[in-house]
């Protein structure tokens, strides 16, 4: 525990410098993007941009949660959907009780009692679940997602069963007048939470409790001579963890006014792993591109291919395979460089790179899509249509450019790499010999 972990840099290093000016500009990115996709003739959004960028801001909070367990405490759990879903069956009933006259609390406060009873659910299953740690943890946690997940099934009156529960978000309730009606409200909604949630977690990550998270991911033991229990440690984070996951949930609640089974079920805890292990679990900011990148490719391009999440499960082999670091330790292996002033030196690298990476890509994309089409396309008496231009799958033209796409993409591919690996090494050697002679 001598040596500052990745984490403990990336979130640690100039808190008032530019990191700030960052995070100010990717939320006024947040503010006006929606905007970029107004159809000002009809004075519409795009409901489906709308649609799709709540979707992440949600899946921001619901990462960063996960993260405090995966990332921040080395704890892998796949029950964390539980949290999320039981934030989002609160706030279901919650809005109904509203509606109805019964209790009187404006919509803006409304996701913190999903938060609350993410809270109350993490703390009554984490005293049990804390008391291991790696692969018990795992395990119990795999148990309590299962249970909670057959519970919502089987239970109705709470939770509805497999038609789940229905609400109108319109309560008339609201510190600012709103009445929520339009998707650009409840996004903006979001967005309030989205940075509260955010700020929250990060400034946890600079308390003595993320400090000793990161202690006993590290090295439990030593952790324990120093005088800390790290049970205590990993079970009040994952209590905060479940806050945070349920005010993401109370949100999905809002935002769609149901909530199903699916909410607390064992995929969408994958989910989380996945958005946060692709961002980055080591880098604060990791799982926030993480969710964006999952977000777009489950909305984006789900309606351009059937076969989406075969490129979500090559993304998560290939990003364990080759960047365990994720894309924010991509981003971060080259902070040294730039600040040195050698990025310069890899352009040519990186351009030899982009040739044999994109003629992969291609070609892997077009394999996946001639293959899905045969078994699917084909049977429905559909034509495929690849990159723009109509495909024959009985032909041998298609199926030889692929293959030559594929094949040569990889060879070419790997012959750059060890040239890239060659570059990349002289140039780290070179930034830590200047660091040295200052």
């Amino acid at each position: 525990m001598s040596e500052a972990t990745p984490a403990t840099v990336a979130i640690g290093a100039k808190p008032m410098g530019r990191a700030w000016l960052w995070w100010g500009a990717l939320l006024l990115l947040a503010l006006v993007l929606p905007w970029m996709f107004y159809d000002w003739t009809t004075g519409r959004h795009s409901g489906f941009m709308i649609s799709m960028l709540s979707q992440a801001g949600m899946m921001v909070i619901f990462a960063l949660s996960y993260n405090m367990l995966m990332g921040q405490a080395g704890l892998l759990s796949f029950c964390h959907a539980v949290f999320f879903g039981m934030g989002g069956y609160t706030v279901i009933h919650l809005l109904s009780s509203i509606g109805a006259g019964d209790i009187g609390i404006p919509m803006e406060v409304v996701p913190l009692f999903g938060g609350l009873a993410g809270l109350g659910m993490a703390i009554v299953f984490g005293y049990m679940a804390t008391k291991q740690r790696a692969t018990a943890f795992a395990m119990i946690t795999m148990g309590i997602g299962e249970l909670l997940a057959t519970a919502s099934v089987m239970f109705h009156h709470f939770f509805g069963g497999e038609g789940g529960i229905t609400t109108d978000r319109m309560i008339d309730r609201s510190l600012f007048g709103l009445t929520y009606a339009q998707g650009i409200q409840v996004y903006y909604l979001i967005i309030g939470w989205t940075v509260i949630s955010v700020v929250g977690m990060y400034f946890l990550t600079q308390t003595p409790l993320g400090r000793m998270a990161n202690a006993c991911r590290d090295n439990f033991e030593r952790a324990q001579f120093v005088g800390y229990d790290p049970k205590i440690v990993r079970f009040v984070q994952f209590a905060l963890s479940g806050l945070f996951a349920g005010i993401g949930g109370g949100l999905y609640a809002i935002t769609y006014e149901i909530v199903t089974f699916d909410a607390m079920a064992g995929p969408l805890s994958a989910n989380a792993l996945l958005m946060a292990y692709i961002g980055g679990t080591t880098v604060f900011a990791g799982p926030i591109l993480g969710a964006v990148l999952i977000t777009v490719l489950q909305s984006g391009v789900s309606l351009l291919s059937n076969s989406w999440l075969v490129y979500v499960g090559v993304l998560f082999i290939t990003m364990v395979t080759f960047v365990p670091t994720g894309l924010a330790g991509i981003v971060m292996a080259h902070g040294p460089i730039h600040k040195a002033g050698q990025l310069g030196r890899l352009t040519v690298p990186y351009l030899r790179l982009l040739v044999p990476g994109v003629a992969l890509l291609l070609g892997f994309i077009g394999l996946v899509e001639l293959l899905s089409f045969l078994t699917i396309g084909a049977a429905q008496g559909k034509k495929l249509s690849l990159f723009g231009a109509p495909i024959d799958v009985n032909a041998f033209q298609p199926w030889a450019i692929v293959a030559v796409c594929v094949l040569g993409g990889a060879g070419w591919l790997r012959i750059e790499s060890k040239a890239f690996n060659r570059v990349w090494e002289q140039v780290t050697a070179d930034v830590k010999a200047r660091e040295l002679l200052r």
